[in-house]
């Protein structure tokens, strides 16, 4: 055991100094003589699962683990990081969805699905976490973390919000976070999540008639993946202004409908902070637009486009809606 521990206090030290910069102090540490790098924090006797035992709060997340066969991920050797939701979280989805915790455990199909997206397949501290960029899961779905006033916020497949409310605990065969809402997979794809997400479907009445008049609807619910730049309603009122033109005329056009349309689309999935500055991206319809330092989308005519409502995710990639409809040379 202890060489064992000593190799795997060398492998997360070495993993520290690659990943954060040598800056191996983990946050929320102390300051002076109380400071404790990621190697002493290794505890000589706990895997992560070890670690989530002993703590009563996370008993119901020990118990799901267990339920769906992920006891041995999270307890034998390799490289893992575990976002562990509080009984108050699993307490709190279960009202959410209007289940019994027996009912919910007996669905092991979408208990394990839940579970997994909790689970990674690598070490991941907080300190490494480059905000606003997609986190892959072990279910292959994946959430997001950003930083507000130095709290970590994941942001899941559904597009809801919860925080980490405990961080970095480091065990042999990885880290521990803990949750205080459990995290659900994304279940709409970029067409279901302009015709029902309920922050986006109310302004995006417009941009499905065109997706089903370019016949792209079924594109659009492919794997993927893609990130969707959906114009708003208001934002085709007002190109209808511009190209002087009508609803009624552009569906009728189906060539002229889909040239537009596939401007929107990026055949990637990119979060807004995944753009670099002045970046240059070639859509689906050839058509290069490029995203400024204000994330800010302009298109070939010199056109600018702002992000309203940028990353919600989906199934198949992430849509960002925008305040106005992105155009080719020959709109």
């Amino acid at each position: 055991m202890t060489t064992l521990l000593m190799k795997r206090r060398r492998q997360l030290i070495t993993y520290g100094a690659a990943t954060l910069g040598g800056a191996l102090f983990l946050p929320g540490c102390g300051g002076g003589g109380d400071d404790k790098t990621i190697g002493t924090q290794v505890n000589e006797a706990k895997s992560i699962m070890n670690q989530a035992e002993s703590k009563p709060e996370l008993s119901i997340f020990v118990e799901a683990v267990n339920a769906c066969g992920l006891h041995d991920q999270l307890d034998s050797s390799g490289s893992n990081t575990a976002f562990a939701p509080t009984n108050d979280a699993f307490n709190a989805l279960l009202a959410e969805l209007k289940l019994s915790k027996d009912q919910l455990f007996a669905d092991k199909t979408t208990l394990t699905a839940v579970i997994k997206f909790h689970i990674l397949t690598r070490v991941l501290f907080t300190e490494a976490v480059v905000e606003g960029h997609a986190i892959d899961t072990m279910n292959g779905g994946f959430f997001k973390i950003d930083k507000e006033n130095n709290v970590f916020k994941a942001t899941d497949g559904r597009n809801r919000v919860c925080t980490l409310i405990g961080r970095d605990v480091t065990a042999l065969n990885g880290v521990l976070h803990t949750l205080d809402k459990v995290m659900l997979p994304a279940n709409l794809d970029i067409v279901q999540t302009c015709e029902e997400q309920p922050e986006v479907a109310p302004q995006c009445d417009i941009a499905v008639q065109c997706i089903q008049a370019a016949g792209l609807t079924d594109t659009l619910k492919q794997p993927g993946p893609f990130t969707f730049f959906c114009p708003t309603d208001a934002a085709f009122q007002a190109v209808f202004v511009e190209l002087n033109i009508t609803l009624a005329v552009l569906l009728a056009d189906t060539a002229r409908c889909r040239r537009i349309m596939t401007c929107h689309m990026v055949p990637q999935r990119r979060f807004r902070r995944e753009f670099t500055t002045d970046e240059s991206v070639t859509t689906v319809q050839g058509t290069v637009i490029r995203v400024n330092a204000s994330f800010q989308v302009v298109d070939v005519r010199g056109r600018v486009c702002n992000l309203t409502r940028p990353d919600v995710i989906n199934t198949n990639g992430v849509v960002h809606l925008c305040d106005k409809v992105i155009l080719p040379q020959d709109a």
